[in-house]
């Protein structure tokens, strides 16, 4: 999905923000209690059955539950007011907190690597893996993509891309868990060698996810700009706006799961600075109101009508 979907005419006030915060927290709860419950019972029966894969899926759920709390972390600073020191605010913290993500992912997919490719060199070492794994394997798999349709969906509601890249790390342990139910079987039907391989796939899935969500955290927090659907909504914004004429040189750069806007609106030439300048707060109030804007800055350019004399600017009427 795209991270970064058009807001409009979404409620931004204090009370809608103090809300999104507690769901973005409630949902996160959600999955730091059902990660207890998986690591612990995917690293315990691992290893009682001999399984390097679901040991593996089990660490892989542990760094989830680390995600977690680095994720309740980010959205509880992010929602701290501006400050001398932050004057944007601090909602830089989220995606600073999805770098984080990526990071933990990276580091967790190549511990997995090599240890199960260290397990391909020595084959001998590999064992026969008891019945109880699979039956947690499948296990695993049903609770890790009820939590990814739950917390995409809260996610999508409130409208975070930090929750939305939570979420797909949900949904990357319920694949690496379908896929070490699959190695397990292997490894009981008489392939021992299919549960390393099944590690491996699920380190190179993880390593994947990290370092997507990695390299998207770093873009934002270079100043990317939004994506030309939302840059081209917020323009109509401004155009519809009574007395603007056009918009130009619009330009935007993330903040957290909020824009800062810069824009040039024209309005006409011969109205006075005062109704210009009004005129102005009403399209910054409009965007504000409408989209995911943290603020907009305005500049204020005269408009000729075609079919007037340039050559003769009209007097300024104060």
């Amino acid at each position: 999905m795209d991270h970064h979907q058009l807001i409009e005419d979404e409620d931004l006030s204090p009370n809608a923000r103090t809300a999104r915060s507690a769901a973005a927290s409630r949902s996160t709860w959600v999955s730091v209690g059902v990660n207890i419950v998986l690591s612990l019972s995917q690293i315990l029966i691992g290893l009682f059955a001999h399984s390097q894969s679901l040991i593996a899926d089990g660490i892989h759920s542990l760094s989830d539950l680390i995600a977690d709390f680095v994720v309740l972390f980010a959205s509880h600073h992010s929602q701290k007011d501006a400050d001398e020191d932050h004057p944007y605010g601090h909602q830089r913290f989220e995606n600073a907190a999805s770098l984080v993500l990526g990071l933990l992912l990276l580091g967790v997919g190549a511990g997995i690597l090599i240890t199960a490719i260290g397990k391909l060199e020595h084959p001998e070492t590999i064992q026969i893996v008891h019945i109880e794994a699979i039956w947690v394997a499948g296990l695993a798999l049903v609770a890790k993509e009820s939590l990814f349709r739950y917390m995409l969906a809260v996610a999508k509601r409130i409208k975070s891309s930090m929750l939305v890249a939570n979420a797909w790390h949900a949904r990357s342990d319920a694949a690496s868990s379908l896929v070490v139910g699959v190695g397990i079987a292997g490894n009981l039907a008489g392939y021992p060698i299919m549960d390393p391989i099944a590690a491996i796939i699920v380190g190179v899935m993880i390593c994947k996810m990290g370092w997507e969500f990695g390299w998207d955290a770093i873009n934002d927090l270079v100043d990317r700009s939004a994506d030309d659907t939302e840059v081209e909504a917020i323009r109509k914004t401004l155009i519809e706006t009574p007395g603007v004429q056009d918009a130009h040189n619009l330009r935007t750069r993330k903040m957290g799961d909020m824009i800062i806007v810069d824009a040039h609106i024209e309005v006409d030439a011969t109205i006075t600075v005062e109704q210009g300048h009004d005129i102005a707060v009403d399209a910054r109030k409009r965007v504000l109101q409408r989209h995911r804007v943290l603020d907009l800055m305005a500049h204020v350019d005269p408009w000729h009508r075609p079919d007037l004399d340039h050559d003769h600017p009209p007097t300024l009427h104060v």
